[in-house]
């Protein structure tokens, strides 16, 4: 598999194409991908369902470009579309508009701006012209069918991804070079066959950036592990299905995180989080929870967010809360009827859709967690798992 197409889209730069019906949305991703990712037709509304593409763009890196159906669709189905197209703004990262008149696209532009998107507004279709005006701010004369203005639209955007690169990093800014970090990665039904899931390589990535070194065992050898270890890890992570065992083995002195927490702190606000977890204090019998999972996969019998969640919930409340489930691209509009979130780590997310997904709880006033979160709290070391982060001790 080539570092392109294993990088996981949550990791990519989204960039989106927005507008009208017939202004040339998918011909000119076509032309800026280089390869034929939409179809084109005359015919108005060809583009029904957003389509996307991971590609190469340099100097920026790895991007998924998508193709949306036009803003001003009509009729049921016209609805429904434009609903989908306004839902990928909710993960779009950079927005190109696509259109022959600005000046038409007022309440785009300005939905866009409501949202803090970065965008460029590409005048399409400039070989019409009998002359291209010079561009403006914000404003790239193309056209699709010549190519021309290509080029300094793929810079433009890889001008402004660049300025607001994601500088975060997952576990690096923890540790220093040579320092050892252990790894626990349980390996049960739920694991997945063959392969570690997508927080723990990226941890390891991480750690080997960072030229540290990372030791790899299940929560079955954790504690030999660390009697063999000349000196203590600077950091232990582990999956939070295995807290419970973890925090007992691993001494009070030695740091000790989870890879959801990680990623909670990567991609989202750990401080809303970890203050949400305490609301499961209050949760009572019929009180509706919802549970999110970022990514969509087949349900087996210890699946953590179905089965294993739930359980440690009616556990710890002793109540009988209602679990409503949630997977992939799908989240409520209206989450009124909830009384709490419980969201995965949302390695399959990027970052843009995650601060979506928490705006809306923090705008329903909706408390809101994520899986690794919760179980540190439910397992009553919830400051102990954040204590590594420099945000949380000044």
């Amino acid at each position: 598999m080539s570092g392109l197409n294993s990088t996981p889209s949550g990791e990519r730069i989204h960039i989106a194409f927005f507008g009208k019906r017939n202004a040339g949305k998918s011909s000119l991703v076509n032309a800026f991908a280089g390869q034929e990712i939409s179809i084109v037709s005359e015919t108005l509304g060809t583009t029904t369902d957003p389509v996307s593409k991971a590609m190469e763009l340099l100097p920026l890196g790895p991007v998924k470009i998508i193709d949306t159906a036009g803003i001003d669709d009509e009729g049921v189905l016209g609805e429904k579309r434009i609903l989908k197209t306004k839902n990928i703004l909710n993960k779009t990262d950079i927005a190109v508009i696509v259109t022959e008149n600005p000046d038409s696209e007022k309440e785009l532009i300005s939905i866009i701006k409501d949202k803090d998107i970065p965008f460029i507004i590409a005048r399409n279709k400039s070989d019409l012209l009998k002359k291209i005006p010079e561009d403006e701010e914000n404003i790239i004369y193309v056209s699709a069918i010549s190519g021309y203005g290509i080029n300094k639209l793929r810079e433009a955007i890889a001008n402004i991804s660049l300025a607001d690169a994601n500088k975060k990093a997952l576990v690096s800014d923890l540790i220093s070079s040579l320092d050892t970090v252990v790894l626990v990665v349980p390996i049960d039904k739920s694991a997945p066959k063959g392969r570690l899931i997508l927080p723990q390589q990226q941890a390891i990535r991480d750690i080997l950036d960072a030229g540290a070194i990372s030791i790899v065992c299940r929560d079955t050898e954790l504690k030999e592990t660390l009697n063999k270890l000349k000196n203590p890890p600077s950091l232990v992570i582990t999956d939070s299905q295995v807290f419970s065992v973890v925090k007992n083995i691993v001494p009070d002195h030695i740091p000790l995180t989870s890879f959801s927490i990680l990623m909670a702190r990567y991609k989202g606000e750990l401080s809303l989080l970890s203050s949400s977890a305490k609301e499961i204090d209050n949760i009572r019998s019929g009180d509706k929870i919802l549970i999110a999972e970022g990514c969509s996969h087949h349900r087996q019998c210890e699946d953590i967010g179905t089965v294993k969640l739930p359980a440690m919930i009616r556990k710890h409340t002793g109540a009988e809360p209602e679990f409503h489930f949630v997977s992939g691209g799908d989240f409520p509009e209206n989450l009124s009827e909830y009384k709490m979130i419980i969201h995965c780590g949302g390695c399959m997310l990027n970052s843009k859709e995650i601060k979506y997904r928490l705006r809306c709880a923090k705008d329903s006033g909706i408390p809101i967690t994520n899986y690794g979160t919760l179980i540190a709290y439910l397992n009553g070391i919830l400051q102990r798992s954040i204590a590594p982060f420099p945000e949380f001790n000044p």
